[in-house]
């Protein structure tokens, strides 16, 4: 059986590799309809920016703990006591800039909210756009989200193509639930 490049990269060692596979082949490229594992997604990509996304997925548990399961309305009213909880969490990524922008863009998501219905609802509204189209429109409305950034949330969740190679199985999986 033919992977993609993505897993394939991985194979360095044993749980490692599981994990990238684990990732792959049930998440990587697959639509997420829930609001709050979309702003999931987006806070694991903005905090995978300088690291590996294997470190990502080891802290995901963590990440979703420290971050009230990714809810969208919890996280937006986090104060300053909760910044200072998250800078002291060994298990997630403690920088400042990353998780000022988990708060500010749960705040975005909320007002885009009205507007749009949901988080989804204002992908949904602005698709399809180009690659450079969706960065424009992601820095204009959140914060750090640069161009690989916003590139792998969105290929992540099957907006943008390139999850998949089309003879990896997975392709085949994400295509005929497309369908």
């Amino acid at each position: 059986m033919s992977y993609c490049a993505y897993v394939n990269n991985n194979i360095s060692e044993l749980p490692d590799f599981l994990l990238n596979k684990e990732y792959h082949d049930n998440h990587y490229g697959f639509p997420i309809v829930d609001d709050d594992e979309l702003f999931g997604r987006l806070l694991l990509e903005i905090n995978q920016a300088g690291l590996s996304w294997t470190l990502m997925l080891r802290k995901q548990h963590s990440f979703r703990a420290a971050y009230d399961h990714f809810s969208i309305e919890k996280v937006a009213a986090y104060n300053e006591s909760d910044r200072e909880r998250l800078m002291q969490d060994p298990g997630i990524v403690r920088n400042r800039l990353k998780i000022n922008a988990a708060i500010v863009n749960a705040q975005k998501i909320l007002e885009i909210r009205k507007d749009f219905g949901s988080f989804k609802g204002w992908i949904e509204a602005n698709h399809p756009l180009t690659k450079e189209q969706w960065i424009k429109l992601f820095k204009k409305t959140f914060k750090f989200t640069g161009g690989e950034i916003v590139n792998e949330f969105l290929m992540s969740t099957g907006y943008l193509p390139g999850a998949h190679t089309p003879d990896c199985p997975i392709y085949q999986k994400i295509n005929q639930l497309a369908s």
